[in-house]
């Protein structure tokens, strides 16, 4: 009899041990050895390892309570339903789409199980993915069997991925081994899960097939006219975003500005952003001359890649235009209200081998004041803030995805029983279990919406003006001018202090902590025995002295522009820093600059010119979003 669904993980609630039990510390909970895996194994001769490792990359053990990835994957072994997934491609792409394996529908013919409870049963869900891996490993002309080396089941794995292309199937099955020699484990709810590193024999010979394969289907890509600027082992598509004059004035053009970076301007963000759309679609956008542009589009399915523009040029993707001069956009396949719909494993672990890469290349530093979500780029000015956008949103798994940069967020910290005012803590919730309220719906039409209520896995805190859970959410006077607190709707970012985000204590109260937010104490539940927030060992802070204000952008000082209609109006919030007030320094270096593009010729005299001031700026962590301070008016500490 299986299991059934937990709202967070479904190892969780399958091995988790009684509360009772709990007065010590559990040991790791293996998850090859348990009955959900070691059932399938026996009946279908595929050893539980490598069943527990496919499970991993693809979920990292989730069910995800049989809701669909956004390529229609489901529950912890992403069974793809083929046939829904091809009518929605074609339906998008047209005689263009590309082909999708059907691993749930094969699932079904194979086990005699229907697709319904293949998608929504945990235990079905793995027999569903053994059946399929041991008919292809028997295909392929090799042994079945329980305690057969993991190693003959390379290209078994590869080829029962769901994905299409030789490239992604040799790249998840050695993301497979390498989890399997390695061993891997993470924590959900309190639960530590674990496999244990397996001994795997060479991959050699399997693994030259997918490479020739590969090989081939690269020589048959249309070549870039640059060279493609990512790892070379991850395979991107040249897409290019059109610089096009698209009227008679020299202003009239798209979609986007040639410049000369890093040199000028320099580079020093990486914005990360869903697409609100599917992978398709964006790229029909990205090719429009009308619309605008951004670097690099990543597909959910696969985790394919596309680039569109050249480092070099500025696209148009945060809404901030000082913003798009120093950054690099990235775009995701998925949506930021995920009620439907999750981001896939494989789209996590593509991405971050790409922004590790972008990051050591362009000497950007990894951490949540350079690696930003587009909710955390601020507005330009007041006026714009209720427009800003929030994606990749609350269901964006920022802790993990920190892990596969090689650079957890955990680096630095450490857990502090009792907090003093002055601390610096970082945000760090976890995000399955960490159980957040989100309501309502999107403004996509049709719109998106989530089950009003506690969601199973966000990655924010909830902030109070007391320290109680009935007490209204702090205010966000950019975002409701009226003065009303914040709500609890998916777009609503004004009272959410995000995992990585760091600030510092103004107050403790029991299992409650206050930080400086927006110019306010804002309480998040801190529990000593489950904290959601660590001490950061080692931080710079800015003190006011005054009352001071914040600004969206670091553009110069007028007397820096030698045509004064060129002066940008850098137009502060109507937040206001109190004095006394201490707030994280994320950048002390900022680049005080205005980049002037107005002209569709960069061979126009006075214009594609990096205008330098002399005023001196700091990026802080002011809010749930990212923002600007003149040095003057703070001292650091």
């Amino acid at each position: 009899m299986s299991h059934p669904l937990s709202r967070r993980n479904f190892l969780v609630a399958a091995l988790a041990v009684p509360v009772a039990a709990t007065a010590t510390a559990a040991p790791a909970l293996a998850v090859d050895e348990h009955d959900q895996f070691t059932a399938a194994s026996t009946k279908y001769g595929v050893p539980s390892s490598v069943l527990a490792a496919v499970s991993y990359g693809q979920t990292r053990w989730e069910d995800h309570e049989g809701r669909p990835s956004t390529s229609l994957g489901y529950g912890p072994m992403h069974l793809i339903d083929g046939a829904a997934a091809q009518r929605h491609r074609d339906a998008a792409a047209g005689k263009d789409a590309g082909q999708v394996i059907d691993t749930l529908g094969e699932a079904a013919k194979l086990t005699g199980l229907s697709t319904k409870t293949l998608r929504t049963d945990t235990a079905a869900n793995i027999m569903g993915a053994a059946a399929v891996l041991a008919a292809a490993q028997r295909r392929l002309g090799y042994a079945v069997g329980a305690h057969t080396d993991p190693a003959t089941w390379y290209a078994a794995v590869a080829t029962t991925s769901g994905f299409t292309s030789a490239e992604s199937q040799r790249s998840f099955a050695d993301d497979v081994v390498s989890d399997l020699r390695a061993g891997v484990s993470r924590t959900a709810s309190g639960v530590q899960l674990q496999l244990k590193a397996t001994k795997v024999g060479s991959v050699t010979a399997q693994r030259a097939v997918l490479t020739k394969r590969a090989d081939i289907a690269a020589k048959q890509r249309k070549p870039a006219p640059y060279p493609i600027d990512a790892p070379k082992n991850l395979t991107v598509d040249w897409v290019p975003a059109p610089y096009q004059q698209t009227g008679p004035d020299p202003g009239d053009y798209g979609n986007h500005d040639l410049a000369n970076r890093p040199k000028s301007p320099t580079l020093n963000t990486i914005v990360i952003h869903d697409m609100e759309c599917t992978y398709t679609e964006a790229l029909t956008l990205v090719q429009e001359a009308t619309y605008l542009a951004w670097n690099y589009s990543i597909r959910s399915s696969d985790g394919l890649i596309a680039q569109h523009l050249e480092a070099a040029d500025i696209g148009w993707h945060a809404g901030n235009w000082y913003i798009n001069t120093h950054a690099l956009g990235v775009e995701h396949e998925g949506y930021a209200v995920a009620g439907p719909t999750w981001y896939t494993e494989v789209m996590y672990r593509k991405s971050a081998r790409l922004v590790s890469y972008l990051a050591k290349e362009y000497k950007i530093p990894l951490d949540r004041a350079h690696i930003i979500g587009h909710d955390q780029v601020p507005a330009t000015s007041t006026a714009g803030i209720p427009s800003m956008h929030w994606d990749p949103g609350p269901f964006w798994d920022w802790e993990h995805y920190f892990e596969l940069l090689g650079a957890p967020l955990h680096k630095g910290t450490r857990i502090k029983k009792k907090l003093a005012v002055g601390d610096v803590v970082r945000i760090l919730p976890g995000f399955d279990g960490n159980e957040q309220i989100v309501t309502g719906c999107d403004s996509n039409k049709p719109p998106l919406c989530v089950v009003d209520g506690p969601q199973p896995a966000t990655n924010f805190v909830t902030l109070h003006v007391q320290p109680d859970e009935g007490a209204p959410l702090v205010q966000d006077i950019g975002l409701h001018p009226d003065g009303s607190p914040s709500g609890t709707g998916p777009s609503d970012v004004g009272a959410r202090a995000a995992a990585g985000e760091d600030y510092v204590v103004a107050s403790v109260y029991g299992d409650w902590t206050a930080i400086w937010y927006l110019g306010q104490k804002a309480w998040f539940h801190n529990p000593v025995k489950s904290p959601t927030a660590r001490l950061v060992k080692n931080a710079i802070t800015a003190t006011a002295t005054a009352d001071t204000q914040v600004y969206g952008c670091a553009y110069p000082e007028p007397s820096a522009y030698s045509n004064p209609a060129d002066v940008q109006a850098n137009a502060p919030f109507t937040y206001v820093w109190g004095a006394g007030q201490q707030y994280v320094v994320g950048d002390a270096d900022v680049p005080t600059d205005y980049y002037k593009a107005k002209t569709y010729d960069i061979s126009t005299p006075d214009d594609h010119i990096d205008i330098i001031g002399t005023m001196k700026y700091y990026l802080v962590y002011f809010g749930h979003r990212v923002m600007y301070v003149k040095a003057a008016d703070v001292q650091l500490s």
